[in-house]
């Protein structure tokens, strides 16, 4: 897996890249670039590990609903100006992909923001788009899904996705990949960050 040629191709797919050494550089640099506006974070162990929801708060209104799932934390977070998320996985080739289960935070991703800032770890890259979606279904969803406490097949046994019909408890009800930046979004910025964060 190389980084620098995953950054290069997510620029040539219409994305911005900004890459740090560490999670502080990260969060300085996430908490000087956004002000004064509103931002929606998402439910994400990579932006719970940046500390960052206190000092963003400090010059903007932001909606997070890792800290509160409520409804109406989940639509002020939709209709921010400025979207926060991470991605389950980032292939070479540059698509971005995530699944969720309400739909709010992939939704957020995709349309009416001034800018949406994916935060990465290096852990979250893999060599192609099939390895990428691989690392999604059956890495990323079952770890999150034991997160949250659900009984799911993934949860339970914490080994891949077995495609379950879970009813509620499911937590992998939409696929989204991002080939390209949607024209419903003014910028995404992809942020990776030089260390194994989150799921």
């Amino acid at each position: 897996m190389n980084i620098e040629k995953a950054a290069e191709n997510l620029i040539k797919r219409g994305f911005m890249v900004s890459r740090f050494k560490n999670k502080t550089e990260a969060a300085d640099y996430l908490v000087s670039s956004i002000e004064n506006t509103t931002i929606g974070m998402g439910g994400s162990m990579t932006l719970k590990a940046l500390g960052i929801y206190e000092r963003l708060m400090q010059k903007n209104d932001v909606y997070w609903h890792g800290l509160n799932r409520s409804r109406e934390v989940e639509i002020n977070g939709i209709n921010a100006k400025v979207y926060l998320t991470s991605a389950n996985a980032i292939a070479e080739t540059g698509e971005i992909i995530n699944i969720d289960g309400t739909g709010n935070r992939v939704a957020a991703t995709l349309y009416n923001k001034e800018k949406v800032y994916f935060i990465v770890g290096k852990n979250k890259f893999a060599d192609d788009f099939e390895s990428a979606l691989w690392r999604a279904r059956n890495v990323a969803a079952p770890k999150n899904a034991q997160r949250l406490g659900k009984k799911v097949p993934c949860a339970v046994k914490g080994d891949k996705c077995y495609d379950c019909a879970s009813g509620p408890e499911r937590t992998c009800n939409a696929l989204v990949v991002l080939w390209g930046k949607t024209r419903g979004v003014g910028e995404i910025e992809v942020v990776i960050i030089d260390e194994e964060l989150g799921f």
